[in-house]
């Protein structure tokens, strides 16, 4: 397939690079030129604006947006919606609001464009070599796109979530579980290393990693960030976040669910910005190596 493919950054080249090598056609932009040259080195087709782009295209069109949130991800649509014609199918693969996701697709719905909200899951990793997605909007565009689904996803990694915004209130909430997951995590190696025992904590998360009922790839990168360095010294316990914990809480208010754990991972991360102990030193941990989040530096 011919691909348009806008955003370039740590996830979107990943992600087209991925593609290339699944032997799709990718016409690229992105606001860094570097960005641009160092994936036309690897296949794909340099585009200098997004006009370029959408001409470049055959009809029906496909756009792929891998863009910050918000709006950045307006700005685009503002200038590639006079470029585009009914038929047309943009995806929008960041971790935009749900409620935004709502709001774009109707606007593209009177224009006959199509959009679809699709959630990606797998940090780096994923984008690079299976990722997980969860997409919203119209089930025959979702159709159009889904040979495109099967190659970025591993197996069964992908599915139709139902109505435009479900695809993102899907990752949303996918998010705030994995708050509460990696909150866990944290709070267990502290204990373990409050106790008294001297565990060395990368053999116990090595040994959890192998057969446990909380085995998975959250305690591989337990076990890669305990490697790097026992105490995780090279770093503060200083947690930042995307805002979709934030997000998940706000719905959990709205609809009246009961999200206890979620809820005191997002206020542990908080406060975490004024103390300082491994918990929060493993979750930080945890988000660099999945998604490659910055991290404070030790000082």
């Amino acid at each position: 397939m011919k691909i348009g493919f806008v955003g370039l950054g740590k996830m979107g080249f990943n992600m087209a690079q991925h593609l290339l090598e699944c032997g799709h056609d990718l016409v690229v932009f992105d606001l860094s030129e570097n960005a641009v040259a160092s994936l036309t080195e690897k296949g794909g087709i340099a585009s200098g604006s997004l006009e370029e782009l959408a001409h470049t295209l055959p009809y029906p069109r496909l756009i792929w947006l891998m863009v910050p949130a918000g709006a950045p991800v307006d700005t685009t649509l503002d200038t590639l919606i006079p470029l585009l014609k009914q038929g047309d199918i943009i995806i929008d693969g960041g971790n935009s609001h749900y409620t935004d996701s709502e709001k774009r697709a109707s606007r593209l719905s009177d224009k006959g464009i199509y959009f679809l909200d699709a959630g990606t899951s797998g940090g780096l990793e994923g984008a690079r070599n299976g990722a997980c997605m969860m997409v919203g909007g119209d089930k025959s565009a979702y159709e159009v796109i889904e040979p495109l689904l099967k190659d970025l996803c591993v197996e069964n990694g992908y599915g139709y979530m139902g109505r435009s915004g479900s695809g993102h209130f899907a990752k949303m909430v996918h998010n705030g579980v994995e708050y509460g997951m990696m909150q866990a995590m944290g709070e267990g190696f502290d204990l373990l290393a409050s106790s008294g025992y001297k565990f060395n904590l990368e053999e116990v998360s090595r040994v959890w990693a192998h057969g446990s009922v909380i085995r998975g790839w959250l305690m591989d990168l337990v076990v890669r960030a305990f490697h790097k360095d026992p105490q995780l010294e090279y770093l503060s316990g200083r947690i930042a976040d995307s805002g979709e914990g934030r997000w998940t809480v706000e719905a959990a208010l709205e609809h009246e669910v009961s999200i206890p754990v979620i809820a005191a991972s997002l206020f542990s991360r908080y406060r975490s910005r004024s103390e300082d102990n491994l918990s929060d030193k493993v979750v930080a941990a945890l988000r660099y190596e999945f998604g490659g989040h910055p991290f404070t530096e030790k000082q």
